[in-house]
């Protein structure tokens, strides 16, 4: 392959990186906001705008889970075909998010990524081409973190019950509505912190393929242009997906939004902090699925979190199968 056929593929897997930062702003970041929309806390114009700021900003303050997106699922110094590879999981993540994002139905975009590097992978050099441990801790963030938003979800707004049982709950959720603004940003601060810095993981992971970069560092271009596409693609919104996080997994009250926002932005900060990639969808969703379960369990509606859990656990085999196809198919093209 000549110089210019691998800066254009560089080129196009840059793009194709911007564009799925773009689309997981409109898709996930509805997620940070919905809360706040559905309990009339924010107007969603507002919102959104709000969110896309935070978002940026969260973007461009972290970049160790980009680090691990880049160095822990396979070697990029190593990877065979890489520029196909790459290409591969970008088609893969980019179609499932939005055949998701079509229904309204609030799937991992992480879950998607991770899971078409892996079959692309799978599909060049075979399963002993994943880092195995890097591979197995990942999944795990992925899998353990909606279980401890659910935990941390119900605690938080158990407290809040008892905290707050005395006093009237009309004056209670306007002085929470006001709360929730700032939870809100936090959690789409989180959210930027979290799911930005997979596209920036998939850019530098491209660059080291292609020679065009020797450290997993991420240079500071990198992390600006996915910042600003997930801040573009916030500005978007992503309404059919506010409605389902928003109302109908509960009716949401702005004590209720606080609490699950509470939970979720302290479980995605935390996951940050120790450079683990987690599903901002998963989390945000099973925190509110706790505090509903915490406020009155027969108010939860089941049957929609049960759609989105049977969607989390199909999203890792049909994106592994499907980067495969993807990979076969540019094989036979590039």
């Amino acid at each position: 392959m000549g110089l210019d056929s691998v800066f254009l593929i560089t080129l196009l897997i840059v793009i194709g990186a911007l564009a799925f930062d773009f689309i997981n702003g409109f898709h996930d970041t509805a997620n940070a906001i919905a809360t706040a929309v559905s309990t009339k806390a924010l107007r969603p114009r507002i919102a959104i705008v709000l969110a896309a700021l935070m978002n940026f900003l969260g973007a461009m303050t972290f970049t160790g889970v980009a680090q691990t997106i880049t160095k822990d699922i396979v070697n990029p110094f190593e990877l065979q075909n890489g520029s196909i590879v790459i290409m591969a999981s970008l088609l893969s993540a980019i179609s499932w998010n939005l055949i998701t994002w079509y229904y309204g139905i609030p799937s991992s975009s992480s879950h998607a990524l991770i899971g078409s590097i892996a079959g692309a992978a799978i599909a060049s050099a075979g399963v002993e081409s994943l880092h195995y441990k890097g591979f197995v801790k990942i999944l795990e963030a992925l899998i353990f973190s909606p279980i401890i938003a659910f935990i941390i979800g119900f605690i938080i707004y158990t407290i809040f019950k008892i905290s707050f049982k005395n006093l009237n709950l009309a004056k209670t959720n306007k002085r929470f509505r006001y709360f929730q603004i700032a939870t809100a940003s936090l959690q789409a601060y989180t959210h930027g912190m979290n799911d930005a810095q997979k596209a920036m993981g998939i850019i530098t992971m491209a660059l080291i393929a292609n020679h065009y970069h020797t450290t997993f560092d991420i240079p500071f271009w990198v992390q600006l242009s996915c910042a600003t596409a997930m801040g573009l693609g916030t500005s978007i919104g992503g309404w059919k997906i506010i409605k389902t996080v928003g109302g109908k997994i509960m009716k949401i009250r702005p004590v209720n939004g606080v609490a699950a926002d509470l939970s979720s932005a302290l479980i995605i900060f935390g996951a940050t902090y120790i450079h683990l990639p987690v599903s901002t969808t998963h989390v945000i969703s099973s925190s509110i699925l706790g505090v509903g379960a915490s406020h009155r369990v027969r108010g939860v509606k089941w049957d929609t979190a049960k759609t989105m859990i049977i969607t989390w656990f199909i999203t890792l085999p049909i994106t592994i199968l499907l980067a495969a196809l993807f990979y076969y198919l540019l094989n036979i093209v590039m």
